[in-house]
């Protein structure tokens, strides 16, 4: 199977999320320039953080129009995978494949730390080897990560088990204490009601290799692999 990395102008963390799929998971991937109009057979596109188009206006509103966007739009409204990590979530949410809004950090502060998230649910494949009692420590690096929605939405998110992560403290507890950017109901992850779009503030791809002293953000992409029966 092979994975897109859509490239815009000012994405950061595609070299990073390449380097894992290629050197760590020993997986195909492709870059995905975001004028490009052709996935290029990629089975699974990937929209990595940074600050596309420079965060003018809001996060990803001008990304949204990108002409790659209209081929990912495409793609998951035909029912295939779309990861968004930071950035890339806020291009989802811009997109409305992703429902709720990044808005900016209750400090009104970029935030660059480690992070403790937990997994909500085990029926999404990003979530499939994610252990609800195993607490997993991601870097988070945002301005505008605060995830926002309407009561009804969210209660829709909680209803279906839309909500795959939520910011806790080390030992597993969710808490306004363990809450580092104001979202609401500590989330820091969902998906849509499909459960093929997916959409994360905090970045896996930055706790992929022993050389950094965490691997726990490849569990992530494990469970993709897993879940996809990925053997090729």
């Amino acid at each position: 199977m092979k994975f897109g990395v859509v490239v815009f102008p000012g994405s950061n963390c595609d070299h990073d999320m390449i380097y894992v799929l290629k050197k760590r998971l020993q997986r195909e991937v492709v870059a995905l320039w975001h004028k490009d109009k052709d996935l290029q057979g990629a089975k699974f596109i990937i929209l990595p953080g940074g600050f596309s188009y420079g965060d003018y206006l809001r996060s990803g509103a001008i990304a949204r129009f990108s002409p790659i966007m209209e081929e990912v739009i495409r793609f998951a409204n035909n029912g295939g995978y779309v990861l968004g990590i930071c950035n890339g979530f806020q291009i989802l949410c811009e997109a409305h494949l992703l429902p709720g809004a990044l808005l900016h950090n209750t400090t009104h502060r970029f935030i660059c730390r480690n992070a403790y998230i937990r997994s909500e649910t085990n029926d999404s494949i990003i979530t499939a080897l994610a252990d609800p009692d195993k607490i997993l420590k991601i870097p988070i690096a945002h301005g505008e990560g605060r995830y926002y929605a309407a009561e009804d939405t969210i209660q829709s998110l909680i209803d279906n088990k839309q909500i795959l992560f939520k910011y806790c403290d080390e030992d597993g507890n969710v808490s306004p204490e363990a809450n580092p950017n104001g979202s609401v109901n500590n989330i820091a992850g969902i998906c849509n009601t499909g459960r093929n779009v997916f959409g994360m503030m905090p970045h896996p791809e930055r706790a992929c290799d022993p050389e950094l002293g965490n691997e726990d953000g490849k569990l992530i992409f494990d469970g993709i692999l897993s879940s996809l029966c990925v053997n090729t």
